[in-house]
C-alpha cells in the first residue's frame, strides 16, 4: 500500500496533467476523471482523513420513503448477492441517487470497524463529502466503478476496497448505486472481478425485478441471445400495451434498441422508444410478435428482428387482471377503506380516515408496516383488521406482545425449540410464535422491549425468512408478513444503544401512528360501539344515558380505547341489565368530571334503528343536504360511520345530485 506521501503525489500529478485521462483501462480513466472533479470542482484535499457524514434519522427516513416502492425488492436481490460474496469479507450498501445509504448488509461481528469506516446505514458516499469512492464515482459517471485501495481521492480511505454499479428504476431514471465493499482489499485481484461480475448482474436483476413489478398489467416482451434462457433472463424488455404501443423500456433495451427513424442519426432515439409502437423497433411482422402471446416462442416466430439487422429470441409475459374499481351508489368517489373490515374503526374522526386510507392501500404490499401510539390506543386491532383485509385472511394471526413474556422465555417461545433442547421442554419439541404465523400475520406488539441480542435473532429471520428452533440443525422456511408495534420513540432507542437502527429500518417500511383518544371526534361511535360489543358478549341490554354519555365524552382518557372498555365493561357489570347511568360509571371517571352534569346535556346521539312510523327516508335526506351531500360530515352528524350512511342511502333509494343526469 502506498504511503500517504506517494498517494498525494500521485493524486496531485494526475490533477495537474492538464490532460484528458488515457489510462491503462476505462476503469482507471474514471478514477482520474473523479479525482480531478474533487479537487478542481469540490476543492478536496487528499491528505485529509474526514469522517463519513452520517446522516440524520429524519434525513434517511425521507431519503427511504422516496424509493419505499422499489426498496423492498432491492433487498430480496441484496440478499441473494451477499450469500455469494460475504466469505470474501465484503458487505452491501444500497444508496439513494445522493450516495446516501439505504439498507445495508453486513457481519454483525464487524459492527464498530464497519460505522467507522462508514460502511453503515445512512452514510454518505457523494463524492462531494467523500472524495473519490465507489459509490460516489459510480453515481458522478453512472457506470459502474471499481474504487480499490490507493484508487481513491482520501488518505484515510485507500484501506477500502469498493465495487459500484448504477441502478435505475422502471421509467429509466437514475435510482441509485449497489455497492460491494470490504474494509481490506482482497488477496487475489480475482475477486475484484467476481465481484463487480455478481453486482452488475444483481442489479439488473432487481431492475428487471421492479419492472415487472411496475408494469403488471401490460403485455411484457422479453428479449435475449439465448434462446432457452429467455423466458427467465431476457437480458432486453419491452412493456407493450394491447395496441402495441411501448410504455416501457429497462435499462438493456433502452441502451440497444433504435428505432427506425434514427439508424441514420448520430442521436440513437432510445430516449424516444417509450410512446412508439413495436412496429417502430423490429421489422419482424406485428402479427407474428402477439402470436407470442399464444404459447408459440419455441418454433421460428419465437425470433424477432430489429430494423438495423440484430435478432432476438423472444418471449411474452401476460398482463395480470387489475381488479374492476366499483362506482360508489352516493356522491362521493369510494376511497379503499370503504366497506372493508378497516371501515369499523372509525366514525368519522379525520385522522383516523386518513389512517385507514393509507392503511387499506398498504395491504398486500410488499412494504413493511409499523404502528406507533400511546398505550391503548388498538394498535392490536388495527393489526387484526389488516390481517382481515389482507389475502392471508384465511391463514393464523399470531399476537406477540414483546413486554409480556419473560426475557427468559421469550427465545423459545418465539423461534421453538427441538426435542430435548433442555430440562422440563416438551418431548416432541415445540413449535415457535414466528413458525405459527407462517402465511398469516405476526404482530410483534411493544417491539422495543425486546431483548438486543433477540433483535440480532429476528433481524436474520426476517432477512432470510427462515427460522432455526432451539436445539434444531437445519433452519425451516417461513412465508412472514411482519406488523410490528411501540408506544416507545425507537429512534431515541438507537441512539441510546438499546435498539438496532437496521431492525428498525426493516420493520418501519410505513408507519400508521394511531391518535390517542383524547385526540378524536369519533368518540361517541367508539362509546356506541364498544358498549354493544361488551353488551353482547354480557348477554345484557346495550343502553346508556345521554348525561352518562356527557360523562364519558368529557374524560381525557389517560388509558386510551383500552380505559374506556374497562369502564364500559364494568358500568354494564354494574348496571345489572338497567340503562347505564353516571353513578354506574367507574368512581374514576364520574369524580374526574367535576361539576355535577345537566340534566339537558346536549349529546351527539348513537346511530339508531329508525323508529317506527317516523319518515327515515326524510330524515336522512334532510341530514345529507344540511350537510351539502359531505358524507363525512352527515355520518357524524348522526354519530355513524359512512359506510352505515351509504348502506341507508342505498336502501332507501337515495342518490347525490352528482350522480343524476
Amino acid at each position: 500500500m502506498a504511503t500517504v506521501q506517494q498517494h498525494v503525489e500521485t493524486v496531485l500529478r494526475v490533477i495537474h496533467s492538464g490532460s484528458p485521462s488515457t489510462g491503462s483501462n476505462a476503469n482507471t480513466d474514471l478514477i482520474h476523471r473523479s479525482w480531478r472533479r474533487c479537487a478542481n470542482e469540490h476543492a478536496l484535499d487528499p491528505a485529509m482523513r474526514p469522517d463519513v457524514r452520517i446522516e440524520t434519522n429524519s434525513r434517511l427516513r425521507e431519503c427511504r420513503q422516496q424509493l419505499e416502492e422499489h426498496l423492498h425488492v432491492a433487498r430480496a436481490g441484496m440478499e441473494q448477492l451477499y450469500k455469494h460474496v460475504s466469505d470474501l469479507g465484503y458487505v452491501l450498501l444500497l444508496t439513494d441517487a445522493e450516495g446516501v445509504t439505504l439498507d445495508f448488509i453486513g457481519n454483525d461481528t464487524w459492527d464498530a470497524p464497519l460505522r467507522r469506516a462508514g460502511l453503515a446505514l445512512g452514510a454518505n458516499w457523494n463524492e462531494i463529502h467523500a472524495g473519490t469512492n465507489g459509490i460516489g464515482t459510480c453515481i458522478a459517471e453512472q457506470s459502474t466503478v471499481i474504487c480499490d485501495r490507493e484508487d481513491h481521492f482520501y488518505i484515510g480511505h485507500i484501506g477500502l476496497s469498493c465495487t459500484s454499479t448504477p441502478l435505475y428504476d422502471p421509467d429509466g431514471a437514475f435510482m441509485g448505486a449497489l455497492d460491494v465493499s470490504a474494509l481490506s482489499s482482497p488477496d487475489r485481484r480475482e475477486s475484484l472481478h467476481l465481484a463487480r461480475h455478481l453486482t452488475v448482474l444483481h442489479a439488473r436483476m432487481i431492475e428487471d425485478a421492479n419492472f415487472i413489478r411496475q408494469f403488471r398489467a401490460h403485455w411484457i416482451l422479453r428479449l435475449g441471445t439465448v434462446g432457452p434462457l429467455v423466458d427467465v433472463c431476457g437480458e432486453l424488455m419491452l412493456a407493450v400495451d394491447r395496441d402495441g404501443r411501448i410504455v416501457g423500456a429497462n435499462s438493456g433495451a433502452r441502451q440497444q434498441l433504435r428505432l427506425l427513424d434514427s439508424l441514420h442519426t448520430r442521436d440513437a432515439a432510445r430516449a424516444q422508444l417509450v410512446g412508439n409502437h413495436l412496429t417502430g423497433v423490429f421489422g419482424t411482422r406485428i402479427d407474428d410478435i402477439w402470436r407470442l402471446t399464444k404459447g408459440t416462442s419455441h418454433d421460428s416466430r419465437g425470433v424477432v428482428t430489429t430494423w438495423d439487422g440484430q435478432g432476438y429470441h423472444a418471449s411474452m409475459i401476460a398482463p395480470k387482471t387489475a381488479p374492476r374499481l366499483q362506482v360508489p351508489d352516493a356522491g362521493e368517489a369510494r376511497n379503499p377503506v370503504q366497506d372493508s373490515v378497516l371501515s369499523r374503526l372509525s366514525g368519522g374522526d379525520p385522522r383516523m380516515d386518513q389512517l385507514l386510507e393509507r392503511a387499506a392501500r398498504l395491504v398486500d404490499k410488499p412494504v413493511s408496516i409499523f404502528l406507533q401510539g400511546e398505550t391503548g390506543t388498538g394498535k392490536e386491532v388495527l393489526a387484526r383488521a389488516l390481517h382481515d383485509a389482507s389475502r392471508r385472511a384465511e391463514r393464523p394471526f399470531v399476537a406477540v406482545n414483546c413486554a409480556a413474556i419473560p426475557e427468559s422465555l421469550i427465545e423459545s417461545e418465539l423461534f421453538g425449540y427441538a426435542p430435548g433442547t433442555f430440562t422440563g421442554a416438551r418431548s416432541k419439541g415445540m413449535k415457535g410464535l414466528i413458525q405459527r404465523s407462517d402465511g398469516g400475520t405476526l404482530f410483534l406488539d411493544e417491539i422495543g422491549d425486546m431483548p438486543l441480542p433477540l433483535q440480532t435473532r429476528l433481524l436474520r429471520v426476517l432477512a432470510e425468512r427462515e427460522v432455526l428452533p432451539l436445539g434444531a440443525d437445519e433452519p425451516v422456511r417461513v412465508d412472514l408478513n411482519v406488523v410490528a408495534a411501540s408506544h416507545r420513540d425507537l429512534r431515541r432507542q438507537i441512539v441510546a444503544g438499546t435498539f438496532r437502527e437496521d431492525l428498525y429500518y426493516r420493520l418501519c417500511g410505513a408507519t400508521l401512528a394511531l391518535p390517542a383518544l383524547r385526540e378524536r371526534g369519533d368518540k361517541p361511535f367508539l362509546i356506541q360501539r364498544i358498549l354493544e360489543m361488551e353488551a353482547q358478549a354480557m348477554g345484557v341490554r346495550a343502553e346508556i344515558e345521554p348525561r352518562a354519555v356527557a360523562v364519558l365524552l368529557r374524560h381525557d382518557w389517560p388509558g386510551n380505547i383500552r380505559e374506556l372498555r374497562n369502564a364500559l365493561c364494568y358500568a354494564l357489570s354494574i348496571a345489572d341489565g338497567a340503562t347505564v347511568r353516571v353513578d354506574h360509571l367507574p368512581q374514576e371517571v364520574f369524580e374526574a368530571d367535576g361539576a355535577a352534569v345537566p340534566e339537558t346535556a346536549t349529546v351527539i346521539p348513537f346511530p339508531r334503528e329508525p323508529v317506527a312510523g317516523t319518515d327515515e327516508r326524510g330524515e336522512l335526506l334532510e341530514v345529507l343536504r344540511r350537510n351539502r351531500w359531505n358524507i363525512s360530515e352527515a355520518a357524524r352528524d348522526l354519530g355513524a360511520c359512512r359506510a352505515t350512511v351509504y348502506r341507508r342511502m342505498k336502501r332507501l333509494d337515495i342518490v347525490s345530485p352528482t350522480q343524476t343526469d
